[in-house]
C-alpha cells in the first residue's frame, strides 16, 4: 500500500478552501474540467466525469467522511481495461484542513493499495493540481 502525502498552505481561510473542495463550479477549475456529482452524504456515490480530447473519463466511489469544514474523504475508482470494479481496487482520497493564522492549511493523502500503488515522495508547491487549487481558492 502506498500513502501519497500533499500539503500546501492556502492563503484563504478555511471556509473558503473547503468550497474550492466541495462545491462542483470550483472543483472544475481545479480538477481538469471534471463534473462532480454528490450529495455529499455518508454512504452516498461520489462521480467525476472528465472530457478530454473527445473521451469522456469517469471515477466513481463513496463518501466514507464529511465533516465541514476540517475533514473530508471518500473513496475512488478510476477505471482501466486491466482492473475490475472491486473493493480493493479503490483508494481513498483524504483532506485534512486546518486554520492557520488567515491562512488554511490543506494536507492531501491518498492511501493506495492498487496492484502496483507507487510511493512518491511527499509533494507540494511543484504539483500543478495542487497551484491550481491554491489559485482557485485564493481568487475566487
Amino acid at each position: 500500500m502506498s500513502s501519497n502525502i500533499s500539503k500546501i498552505t492556502i492563503y484563504a481561510n478555511i471556509e473558503k478552501v473547503w468550497d474550492t473542495l466541495t462545491q462542483a463550479e470550483f472543483i472544475k477549475l481545479w480538477q481538469y474540467g471534471s463534473k462532480l456529482q454528490t450529495t455529499w452524504e455518508i454512504g452516498t456515490g461520489i462521480k467525476f466525469i472528465t472530457e478530454w480530447e473527445g473521451k469522456t473519463f469517469e471515477q466513481w466511489g463513496i463518501v466514507l467522511e464529511y465533516n465541514p469544514p476540517l475533514k473530508l474523504r471518500y473513496s475512488l475508482f478510476a477505471p482501466r481495461p486491466d482492473l475490475e470494479d472491486k473493493p480493493e481496487n479503490y483508494f481513498e482520497m483524504i483532506y485534512i484542513l486546518s486554520k492557520n493564522d488567515k491562512k488554511t492549511d490543506l494536507e492531501i493523502i491518498q492511501e493506495d493499495k492498487r496492484p502496483n500503488a507507487v510511493q512518491v515522495e511527499e509533494q507540494g508547491e511543484e504539483n500543478p493540481v495542487l497551484l491550481m487549487l491554491k489559485e482557485v481558492a485564493e481568487t475566487n
